[in-house]
């Protein structure tokens, strides 16, 4: 979309797993090392990935109204309890590290680019979280990999989950501007799409590896994208920040 058209923009609203933080590494990392303390063999590239699954069905029955509204923290937890059983890893674990093993959600590394292209963005826009994460565990990822927000809104506020249009209402009700001047950044196409049909502007920050090297997530343009970057620097190229 042309600049000029975007002028009236005045918050960006992030997405934040996947989009300004990669979750892969650090689990990979983390059971890499239970692999060696615990003599044992997990693929955690394989439980990583059914260890979203679990969380993303649980977040549509919510929306969905086919179960009472829990928080993420508690879906991701007891997605454990289910993954260690069905790998016949249970006598492996501890609750105690289990519930250890579950912070890693709050303990993220940021994309390279994303401290230097949200400070950017910064110095123009209100810049604020719109994540599915929950409050606490939102602020814990932002101090953790020093991402410079202005604002840290959660679905938890609205006791659902995105796509639904009430975490998007978020955005109106606590920053105060209109749909159509606010920008919702992301790397998930679903998001995007459940944000335009609210009324926001769209950007889309492609992330190739946000599943790991073997992954191939949709990163490919769409034409009601009002902006397509490779990283927030681009995205703050392309906004003029």
């Amino acid at each position: 979309m042309a600049a000029e058209a975007l002028e009236g923009v005045k918050t960006l609203t992030f997405d934040v797993q996947g989009t300004c933080v990669d979750f892969y590494r650090p689990i990979m990392r983390m059971g890499e090392a239970l692999n060696r303390a615990k003599g044992i063999a997990v693929d955690w590239a394989r439980l990583s990935a059914e260890w979203r699954d679990h969380y993303r069905r649980t977040l549509d029955e919510v929306i969905a109204g086919q179960r009472p509204w829990i928080r993420v923290d508690a879906i991701y937890r007891q997605a454990l309890d289910v993954l260690l059983e069905r790998h016949a890893l249970s006598g492996r674990f501890s609750i105690a590290e289990r519930d250890e093993l579950n912070t890693v959600w709050t303990k993220l590394d940021a994309w390279p680019d994303s401290v230097a292209g949200l400070d950017r963005l910064g110095r123009k826009y209100v810049t604020s979280t719109l994540s599915n994460a929950g409050m606490a565990a939102v602020v814990a990822v932002a101090r953790h990999a020093g991402l410079p927000f202005d604002a840290v809104l959660t679905a938890e506020l609205a006791r659902s989950y995105k796509p639904a249009p009430a975490v998007y209402q978020l955005a109106v009700d606590y920053l105060g501007y209109r749909p159509d001047q606010i920008m919702m950044v992301a790397c998930h196409k679903y998001d995007l799409k459940a944000a335009r049909a609210f009324g926001m502007r769209t950007a889309f920050v492609a992330r190739p590896q946000e599943f790991g090297p073997d992954a191939r997530p949709d990163v490919s343009p769409e034409p009601w994208f009002d902006v397509h970057a490779g990283s927030f620097t681009e995205l703050a190229d392309r906004l003029g920040a």
